[in-house]
């Protein structure tokens, strides 16, 4: 049997994985002298308050590896392989914390794959990959069919500032863009793990009707493609988001995931995007 263990950077709600027994691993935010898990002590809305009253931009952390000892320890006694499905490793030290709890468990069958991905991306691997073991595939047919689901993974991005970004030190290839016209509205799209600038528009207005022609444009009509939605502090524009694309890609559901403090912490609040995977 093969255990796949997620983290909050995944967006998948807490309740959901609970219900899939699927281990879930806190990211740490850093307000000041306190710093909150991402699980238990800070919620998505709870941040929000707390971000808006800042002085300072908060800080996150990636996760002790001391979280992961329990996982790999019940692993051991039930003699069952370990996935641990991580966000890129150029945006989190994820990748670094599960793979050093690792060297703890030599005896285990430890598989730390850093995803290149984050958000909703992340979370249709997460549940591909926790229904795969389920049907009883073992974890190098697993890990295999990850590997070929990682470079076919799309991810476009807005957001109100690049501020947040600028700030927390995971603008990438888009930093050329500050310093431009504000009232630009910048697609960001994930390439290599990291954020690069797509493209300008110049509203927001405009900028979602462009999401809405990548789609069509290069993603599959087929609820293969895993198409979904993310969010924070902008539910109803996601909302109609996810209608319309229903609408264009013949879908009777779209997923939409609200985005955990330690990616809001970076995209800022009304951070919206699209995720989905190419044939």
């Amino acid at each position: 049997m093969v255990k796949i263990v997620a983290d909050t950077t995944s967006g998948l709600p807490r309740e959901m994985l609970k219900a899939l027994g699927i281990p879930l691993i806190p990211q740490i935010i850093i307000f000041g002298e306190e710093s909150y898990r991402d699980d238990t002590e800070l919620d998505t809305a709870g941040f929000l308050v707390k971000l808006k009253a800042a002085k300072e931009l908060p800080k996150t952390a990636a996760p002790p590896p001391a979280l992961y000892n329990p996982i790999y320890a019940q692993a051991k006694q039930r003699g069952e392989s370990v996935i641990v499905l991580t966000p890129s490793a150029k945006l989190s030290g994820t990748v670094r914390a599960a793979s050093v709890a690792a060297q703890d468990f030599p005896e285990v069958d430890v598989r730390v794959v850093d995803s290149m991905t984050i958000a909703g991306n992340l979370a249709s691997l997460v549940l591909l990959a926790d229904e795969w073991a389920k049907s009883g595939l073992d974890a190098d047919t697993i890990l295999s069919r990850i590997q070929d689901w990682i470079p076919r993974g799309q991810i476009y991005f807005l957001v109100n500032t690049l501020e947040y970004l600028l700030k927390g030190g995971r603008i990438g290839g888009a930093k050329a863009l500050v310093g431009e016209l504000l009232q630009v509205k910048p697609i960001l799209c994930l390439r290599d793990g990291q954020v690069e600038p797509f493209e300008q528009q110049r509203t927001k207005k405009r900028a979602v009707r462009r999401l809405v022609e990548i789609v069509e444009e290069q993603c599959p009509k087929s609820s293969e493609a895993h198409l979904c939605v993310m969010q924070a502090d902008a539910l109803e524009e996601a909302e109609a988001l996810a209608a319309v694309l229903r609408s264009k890609m013949n879908l009777t559901f779209i997923p939409i995931y609200e985005l955990p403090p330690a990616i809001v912490v970076h995209g800022g609040p009304g951070v919206m995007g699209i995720g989905f995977f190419v044939g």
